[in-house]
């Protein structure tokens, strides 16, 4: 009988029950819509993929890192956990959105920025739902799509609605929006009702022609800002263990650069990364770039915490 792996928390950190006592806590929802006839368990393993991608790392969180003139976690301080697995249904979409919603609310509560692991592109939608009571929030999307679809296959809660429904929610008062590229991101519908709405749509190639800098004049200084990451907004030379890998998408260095600069200008209240699909990563490499983005979240938390 082959010996069962002990699984590794993410970056160094401690598994743990609750967020209690943490400045951040990481939990991985393993949660697609259950659409008739198709599967939805492909980003089923999308967190421990990343974890172990990781591995490494974690004993080298002494070192000097490049990317932050200096170590990652600099405020000894600082604590975060790992709440492991949420114990979502394949076939029970309410029932796992309503566990994503309770999860991340408890973080909150404990005083924690909470980071969540998906899922497939819907779970974004009760993790900032979540945010409802406290202080209303920027919702910075980075993703190919701008996800503005009303329903889809009988449900409005499922792919390609996240943006649609955080519209909905009262607490979210500005919403920004990054990378769109390709024709997969719906019909001229969607994207009138986007406008329409107020939303501040930037897509890959504005990023690769003029750079960050009017995408970041968009988070307001001092406000609280929930950065949902679908990876497929990076572009699938680098990035192709998505759902729908797209050409011509953002760099590595360009969605660090992001988060770095929403916590020049703003306290990162949340941060959500989906749509990673472990069995299209076939050198590791990929599962290695979404681990350092989210480890490049935890860093920037850490330096919110005085």
């Amino acid at each position: 009988m082959a010996k069962s792996v002990k699984p590794s928390p993410f970056l160094g950190t401690s598994f743990a029950k609750s967020a209690k006592g943490a400045q951040a806590a990481v939990f991985a929802a393993p949660h697609g819509t259950p659409y008739k006839g198709i599967d939805n368990r492909g980003t089923a393993d999308s967190g421990e993929a990343i974890r172990t991608a990781l591995g490494r790392e974690a004993g080298m969180l002494s070192h000097w890192d490049f990317d932050f003139e200096g170590v990652l976690l600099p405020n000894p301080a600082f604590s975060a956990v790992d709440l492991g697995n949420l114990g979502t249904k394949p076939a029970d979409g309410k029932g796992n959105r309503s566990l994503i919603k309770q999860t991340t609310t408890k973080i909150l509560e404990a005083g924690a920025v909470p980071i969540m692991i998906g899922g497939d592109d819907s779970v974004p939608i009760p993790f900032i739902e979540a945010f409802s009571g406290g202080p209303p929030v920027i919702v910075l999307q980075i993703d190919a799509h701008i996800d503005w679809c009303d329903v889809r296959f009988g449900e409005k809660s499922g792919y390609s609605s996240t943006m649609r429904r955080a519209s909905e929610m009262t607490h979210v008062w500005r919403i920004v929006q990054v990378g769109a590229r390709g024709v997969g991101s719906g019909p001229v519908d969607d994207l009138n009702a986007a406008r329409e709405w107020g939303a501040h749509l930037f897509t890959s190639r504005h990023v690769l022609q003029r750079g960050l800098d009017e995408i970041l004049g968009q988070i307001e200084p001092g406000s609280h800002c929930v950065i949902a990451l679908d990876l497929d907004a990076l572009d699938s030379s680098i990035m192709p263990a998505v759902g729908y890998p797209t050409p011509g998408g953002l760099s590595f260095n360009h969605v660090i650069d992001l988060i770095a600069g929403v916590a020049t200008r703003a306290r990162i209240a949340g941060f959500s990364m989906v749509e990673f699909v472990p069995k299209r990563d076939l050198t590791g490499t990929a599962a290695f770039t979404a681990g350092r983005i989210a480890a490049h979240v935890l860093g920037h938390v850490c330096r919110q915490f005085k």
